[in-house]
């Protein structure tokens, strides 16, 4: 079962869908109610034409713990000590973390508090991020025995080996500022200035065609993964089927033209 109010939606005129972590009390803990709940906000948003950006944000000292252990303790209860629920468990937050990669709309963390574990790897599963000068990250998983194997991927996809295996090995809190050091958030910014940088970012890119920024989001995130000739393969293959789109015959006709363009997100 979900329960909406762990997870607060608010969609503004001008097309920025602000999602909130809304459970407090557990320091919006990644149980599986707010796994669910946050699938299914993605999935939605994900084909709302209303939806042009989405801010992914908390309530409370952290913005996100991670896995709710004692929900995870509790479900070693089962006949095979658990293994089954974990797999569920690992399941349901690595569809969470690949939805909102897939999302066809552009993903913004705006991040106070701490993140850690898997809540480290929420921030790194988002598009972009930007972090109060007092938040705090870390994979915390060695000080309890337990390497944070699922929130690797998303880390070391963002910033250095060498840099992800520090946090991984030692599982220390690693600051904003680093943090941006190292490219696991783009900016880190005085507490005061978070939200009216994030809207700033936000709104800059609302004013794109969506249908362009959905094009360049599949295509950077699947040619990621390519080896350099086939990474240029569909890249060309893209451009071309991109520059045939109707906004981008506008936003062209726009520039020579010297006006603003009116996108049909088409």
């Amino acid at each position: 079962m979900t329960t909406p109010d762990i997870l607060l939606r608010e969609l503004d005129a001008r097309g920025i869908l602000r999602l909130t972590l809304n459970d407090v009390a557990r320091r919006n803990a990644l149980s599986e109610a707010m796994l669910a709940t946050l699938r299914v906000a993605f999935e939605e948003a994900g084909s709302d034409p209303a939806v042009r950006v989405i801010v992914l944000a908390a309530n409370g000292p952290a913005f996100c713990a991670g896995h709710d252990l004692k929900e995870m303790t509790a479900g070693r209860a089962g006949g095979d000590g658990g293994k089954t629920y974990f797999a569920h468990v690992m399941f349901l937050c690595a569809s969470v973390m690949q939805g909102i990669v897939n999302c066809p709309k552009p993903v913004i963390a705006e991040v106070t508090g701490v993140a850690t574990a898997a809540g480290c790897q929420l921030v790194a599963s988002c598009d972009l991020a930007i972090a109060a000068d007092t938040a705090k990250f870390s994979t915390p998983g060695v000080h309890i025995g337990l390497f944070c194997s699922t929130p690797m991927v998303a880390l070391s996809r963002n910033v250095a080996d060498k840099h992800a295996m520090e946090m991984l090995l030692t599982g220390d809190m690693t600051s904003a500022v680093r943090a941006a050091e190292i490219g696991l958030v783009n900016r880190a910014v005085a507490p005061e200035a978070l939200q009216d940088t994030v809207i700033e970012m936000a709104c800059k890119i609302a004013s794109k065609s969506s249908m362009t920024l959905a094009t360049g989001k599949r295509a950077y995130y699947a040619q990621r993964e390519m080896t350099l000739p086939e990474a240029y393969e569909y890249a060309s293959g893209v451009m071309v089927d991109n520059m045939l789109a109707q906004d981008a015959r506008e936003g062209i006709g726009a520039f020579i033209e010297k006006r603003a363009p009116e996108w049909q997100d088409a």
